[in-house]
């Protein structure tokens, strides 16, 4: 029976938002900036939305705006942002190990004349608020609210205060987290938040940008009245309903879900010691400092692409934190400012649709794998 253990790349349409998507490609089809019957119809589904989305986030509707995905999201917080504070500063001061969409924002900035700069993870993938005090000229602090490949929570709130303490606006990109566990921009002490709707069970190609009120920025795109200026062009309703529905069912389910989730996560952690030799858990071993649907680890002696198509052959999907190719030979940024070992990475994530019997293909499949790949390599009784 094959295995899905993906979830956190993405995971499938909530039972919620395929019936809100289906209604509202019948409702909402029509645009919401017009006046006529239809529009009004359309606007009214789209408020609702926002609405929607901004209480699970503890936000005002006003500061929520919807765009293409979560990567678009992270890129106009950042680049928006920098662009707003430049009298105050062109520092962008972020993580070691954030998310390549935030990365990539910070080295447009820099490119355009902008100053970047990385602070340091100790070996469970965690920053020290201490480390991330703000320099003078900074113009943002950004910071993962949960780390994607080990699943280290952070410690948001102490570092807002920090960066707030020299007047410096957070973004935190709660891509992981939203819909995984409680998430409160007021109680981050954020000022931008953003996610991604395939994340927690909405349809792909919806992001979620909140912008606080009282917070300097400015689009970096061509000018556009849609979604407050935020966002340009027609907006993909049915998705955006489809998305909010995710989200508010996601929401009433995380309590039950943590545990029956972090159950799991808790039995493979236990268990991949005593199956696999030579093997290295990665993130916080503390629960309450981890996302309860995910663990990482490493395999000495193997190449993470060869047990990722291992396993894979015996239908079970699982992904790696290693980026490390071919064309590239480039590993993971994560596991390398972690000082962890970064072949023969293995990212396990649990969903709403994971059982025990999933887990348990996993782990009967995986000593196999791993022994497979060693021996190909000639690792073995080394």
């Amino acid at each position: 029976m094959p295995a899905y253990l993906d979830h956190a790349s993405t995971t499938p349409l909530h039972p919620a938002a395929r019936q809100a998507l289906l209604a509202a490609l019948d409702e909402g089809w029509a645009d919401p900036a017009r006046l006529y019957r239809e529009g009004r119809r359309a606007s009214m589904l789209l408020d609702a939305a926002r609405e929607t989305v901004a209480a699970a986030l503890g936000a005002r509707a006003d500061e929520v705006s919807f765009c293409s995905s979560g990567s678009v999201a992270a890129h106009l917080a950042v680049l928006g942002t920098a662009a707003a504070r430049r009298r105050a500063g062109d520092l962008v001061l972020v993580s070691a190990v954030e998310h390549s969409s935030v990365l990539h924002a910070a080295e447009r900035h820099e490119r355009a004349g902008g100053r970047f700069a990385t602070v340091g993870v100790d070996r469970l993938g965690r920053v020290d608020p201490a480390a991330f005090a703000p320099p003078p000229g900074t113009a943002l602090v950004s910071l993962q609210h949960a780390n994607h490949e080990v699943g280290t929570i952070q410690p948001v709130a102490a570092v807002a205060e920090v960066a707030h303490a020299a007047g410096v606006p957070l973004h935190t990109d709660a891509a992981m987290t939203v819909g995984r566990i409680p998430v409160d921009v007021r109680e981050l002490g954020a000022d931008l938040l953003t996610a991604s709707a395939h994340k927690f069970g909405g349809p792909a190609g919806v992001g979620i940008l909140v912008v606080r009120t009282g917070t300097r920025w400015s689009s970096p795109l061509p000018p556009d009245e849609r979604e407050s200026g935020r966002f340009p062009g027609f907006p993909n309703l049915p998705a955006v309903v489809a998305a909010a529905a995710a989200l508010h069912a996601r929401t009433g389910e995380l309590a039950a879900e943590r545990e029956r989730l972090g159950a799991l996560t808790a039995e493979l952690r236990a268990r991949l010691p005593e199956l696999v030799e030579d093997v290295e858990l990665l993130g916080d071993p503390d629960p309450a400092g981890r996302l309860p649907n995910l663990v990482a680890f490493s395999c000495l002696y193997t190449a993470g692409e060869a047990l990722l198509t291992e396993l894979d052959r015996a239908g079970i999907a699982v992904s790696s934190g290693s980026s490390c190719t071919s064309d590239t030979l480039t590993p993971s940024h994560v596991l390398v400012a972690m000082g962890a070992l970064s072949h023969g990475n293995v990212r396990v994530s649990f969903g709403r649709d994971s059982t025990p019997a999933d887990l348990a293909a996993l782990l009967a499949e995986l000593p196999g794998a791993v022994r497979a790949v060693r021996e190909r390599a000639g690792a073995v009784g080394i």
